[in-house]
């Protein structure tokens, strides 16, 4: 970030890079073809290593054309009906200006001073503090903010929170999100359940066609028992493929919240107002319903995997510093929000307590019972001490009576 979001020449590339990430989406999906042939393959012939590669390459060709149209379709289906599901898991709803005029107005005024199409504005009923952009066009784009975002952040603090999701929208982040969760959402689907056939069903994994037929490589009909070696390597494809879909995933979301961060910036012309934004959600984004491919899209990521590699985003301290060190900005360090004031205890409110209760502890008396209560006068240390002199002090303390 050289300007705040003035980095279009790294906004060109970084879209060049998606681009081939998307393709490589794709060449997975070939992968798992592929692996799939070659342990169909070894589950029914025992071959040469050699022999059964052969022909899991020949399958692979004959069903991409297959390959290529089902994942087309999962597109299309997700396409259609991803922002529904999301609504669904994050408790989300549609708002208008009169329903929330704040939040409207400072997202319109966005929107008219840099000439952006208006999206649908969304609130999700829930305490975090997060948001996060949606859709694959601009007739589906959609930006959701939480109530417990709306809550806790300022109008300058918000605003910079909605230009960093109009930034995402504005770059295509979005749109190559969704696709990038929906094709890694087809590898994991497939990862999974060859790995559950594999390990969970033991023996009646094998197909019902299952036989001991061999064949060598020079065809004479003996085994070379390669066929073992072959489903090793199959499975490890699959692993494979399903570990790079994730690594792929994770890079289109964590190279994207920098240049987000900036476009706030320059949207806003408030470098302060992110940075404020940023620690107030640092630690409170977590959106319990919502799955992990919803929370890859929000401002903030809290989930981590085991390993920096599989964060989703870069971390709260690596983007205020990028802000403060290119923007101009002021960090805070990491803040506390105050907490919610404890509801009134419902003994507060209970009626006054009898005399015929006495003293309590300390030698004090319920209000009741006090001289003022019941027409006496006050003793000389308060209205509810006793009638009456008191009696004299003690070394050990307070005097008590009976």
């Amino acid at each position: 970030m050289e300007q705040a979001y003035g980095l279009y020449t790294h906004i060109r590339a970084n879209r060049v890079r998606s681009a081939f990430l998307i393709v490589g989406l794709f060449f997975l999906v070939y992968v798992m073809v592929f692996a799939g042939a070659l342990l169909a393959r070894a589950l029914t012939i025992d071959a040469s290593v050699n022999w059964l590669v052969r022909q899991a390459l020949h399958d692979t060709i004959v069903a991409a054309p297959l390959a290529t149209i089902g994942t087309v379709i999962w597109i299309a289906i997700a396409y259609r009906f991803h922002q529904a599901l999301i609504d669904l898991v994050t408790s989300s709803h549609e708002v208008t200006r009169k329903e929330e005029p704040r939040l409207y107005n400072l997202l319109e005024n966005l929107c008219i001073s840099r000439g952006i199409p208006m999206p649908r504005l969304k609130v999700a009923d829930d305490p975090a503090l997060n948001a996060f952009a949606s859709g694959m066009n601009p007739k589906q784009y959609a930006i959701t903010v939480t109530s417990g975002l709306l809550e806790k952040l300022d109008d300058a603090e918000i605003e910079a929170v909605l230009g960093h999701e109009l930034t995402h929208i504005r770059n295509g982040d979005v749109r190559l999100l969704v696709i990038a969760v929906i094709i890694a959402g087809v590898i994991g689907f497939v990862a999974e359940m060859v790995f559950r056939i594999m390990f969970n069903a033991g023996g009646s994994a094998r197909p019902s066609g299952w036989s001991r037929r061999s064949r060598s490589s020079d065809g004479d009909g003996k085994g070379s028992g390669g066929a073992f070696i072959a489903i090793i390597i199959a499975l490890a494809l699959i692993a494979l493929a399903w570990m790079l879909s994730l690594v792929i995933r994770f890079a289109l979301s964590r190279s994207r919240e920098y240049l987000a961060d900036a476009g706030a910036v320059e949207l806003t012309k408030n470098p302060d107002a992110m940075i404020m934004a940023l620690r107030k959600i640092e630690g409170r984004g977590e959106l319990q319903s919502a799955p992990s491919a919803v929370m890859e899209m929000c401002v903030d990521n809290p989930r981590s995997g085991f390993v920096d590699l599989f964060a989703t985003h870069p971390s709260i301290q690596r983007r205020v510093d990028a802000l403060v060190r290119f923007a101009g900005g002021h960090d805070p360090g990491v803040l506390a929000l105050p907490e919610p004031a404890p509801e009134p205890d419902a003994s507060e409110n209970a009626p006054p307590a009898s005399p015929a209760e006495g003293p309590q502890p300390d030698g004090a008396f319920l209000p009741s019972q006090s001289p003022l209560a019941t027409g006496g006068q006050p003793g000389p240390w308060g209205p509810h001490s006793p009638i009456g002199p008191a009696p004299p002090p003690s070394p050990w303390g307070p005097r008590r009576d009976g």
